[in-house]
């Protein structure tokens, strides 16, 4: 990820935004970024990191209404290695579908001071600086289609920059990607969708606003494929038998959270039914608790006793959510584990 820092030829502050490098001397980021007011324009990577560095850059193109903005760095250091692989580009399936997506950027909201008495700007080191945030999301696909865009959901930061600012300004150029592709390109905060939606720009959208040349330098420089895939889902791998017992604790109380947060189980006697359709063993010695998150805790821990039934305790489990947002969820966190431990 790149933060993408403009200036101004009278000495104001410009603006601040976030990117993403898609070829050895290309970044892409939204237009409103690097608006024409902008005479200087700076990228930077990894700050106050080890291989931190950074370059001056140019505007290749900005299209207003693709919101896309592509950027040549123009003085890399020496040691930076030209020769990178570009990103894969997709797009997601028209239909009710919920996928789960990730990006990372430069929100206003973590901003910082650092907490070490020398950070003084005598020191040569900033008294002020953004962090990054790696935000994990949802994207509702049929949201926002007339506008073009993903409606990205996310976990609220607190809102302490005032009615006239947002707390992400900044996320604004974000890659958002879902499994191993750009989908989107964070663009907007809109105040009335709260402070857990983002709004990004389609890949989609691109073959629609961008110029044909434009669109030559996106294929040239990025490696935007001239047809958009569609990114499906993976099905989720064959759970090994023996998931629960290598998961970590807080890896275990994760998958219990998830769990926990389905529909079916938050009825009277929802996990009871759920059960009835599983191993009669869980049934017949899962703990009982006030607390269905514990109880839904015991039951793994119950599960590692008996090797194969967490799989007929996930096939229930979709049986009676059918295709709901968190039965989804959870199959993305087993996904991650499965991958990880499988």
């Amino acid at each position: 990820m790149a933060e993408v820092i403009t200036g101004r030829s009278t000495g104001l502050a410009g603006r601040r935004g976030s990117g993403y490098r898609v070829s050895g001397h290309h970044v892409i980021t939204s237009a409103h970024v690097v608006e024409a007011s902008a005479a200087v324009l700076r990228v930077r990577f990894d700050a106050d990191r080890p291989a931190e560095w950074a370059t001056e850059a140019r505007v290749v193109f900005a299209s207003a209404r693709a919101d896309l903005a592509l950027l040549e760095l123009t003085d890399l250091p020496d040691e930076v290695p030209t020769s990178l692989t570009s990103p894969r580009f997709a797009g997601v399936p028209d239909a009710d579908v919920t996928v789960q997506v990730s990006a990372v950027g430069f929100p206003l909201f973590k901003m910082r001071r650092p907490a070490a008495p020398t950070d003084r700007p005598e020191s040569g080191r900033p008294t002020r600086y953004r962090d990054s945030c790696h935000v994990d999301g949802r994207v509702s696909v049929l949201s926002n289609r007339r506008e073009g865009t993903l409606e990205v959901a996310v976990a609220p930061p607190a809102d302490e920059v005032g009615p006239e600012r947002s707390p992400w300004e900044g996320m604004s150029g974000a890659a958002v990607w879902y499994r191993n592709a750009i989908i989107g390109v964070i663009a907007v905060h809109h105040r009335a969708d709260g402070l857990n939606r983002l709004a990004a720009v389609r890949v989609a959208r691109w073959y629609e606003a961008l110029k044909d040349e434009e669109l030559e330098m996106m294929c040239r420089h990025a490696d935007l494929p001239p047809c958009l895939p569609v990114a499906e889902e993976a099905p989720i791998p064959v759970l090994p038998s023996r998931l629960l017992s290598l998961l970590n604790p807080a890896e275990l109380w994760h998958v219990t959270d998830a769990i926990t947060a389905l529909p079916s189980l938050r009825r009277l006697n929802g996990l009871d039914t759920v059960l009835e359709g599983a191993d009669p063993r869980l049934a017949a010695q899962r703990p009982r608790d006030s607390s269905l998150r514990f109880e839904v805790h015991g039951l793994l821990r119950t599960c590692r006793r008996y090797p194969g039934t967490f799989g007929t305790v996930v096939d229930a489990l979709r049986h009676w959510e059918q295709d709901s947002e968190e039965v989804r969820h959870v199959e993305h966190v087993l996904r991650r584990l499965t991958l990880k431990y499988g």
